[in-house]
């Protein structure tokens, strides 16, 4: 059994954890199966809006889709996430990945 496999099992034993659903986008994204990932973070982001690990992930798979405009939402809706969360850590990185994405004009 592959790791994905795994998680998949992880997550029908516990629907609701974050943490797991986020690891499956992860896993497709690393494998390119970025439209599966990106759906994947879609679901992250409607049943955990809070996750703010999400953004700065999906905002990157948007990017590599060559989805920029989109990017740029997902990323300015992380940056509201983290600010509401206090996450330091996470706005600067959602901050420094719109500043590059808006350089590319």
């Amino acid at each position: 059994m592959d790791r994905l496999e795994q998680l998949e099992n992880l997550l029908k034993e516990s629907p609701n954890d974050p943490f797991i659903l986020y690891a499956i986008a992860k896993e497709l994204e690393n494998k390119g199966q970025l439209q599966t990932a990106m759906k994947k973070y879609d679901q992250l982001m409607e049943k955990h809006p809070d996750y703010v690990g999400t953004y700065y992930h999906y905002g990157g798979v948007l990017e590599k889709l060559n989805k920029r405009e989109n990017a740029i939402q997902i990323y300015r809706a992380g940056l509201l996430v983290a600010q509401k969360l206090q996450d330091n850590h996470a706005y600067r990185e959602l901050f420094q990945s719109l500043q590059e994405i808006s350089e590319e004009d």
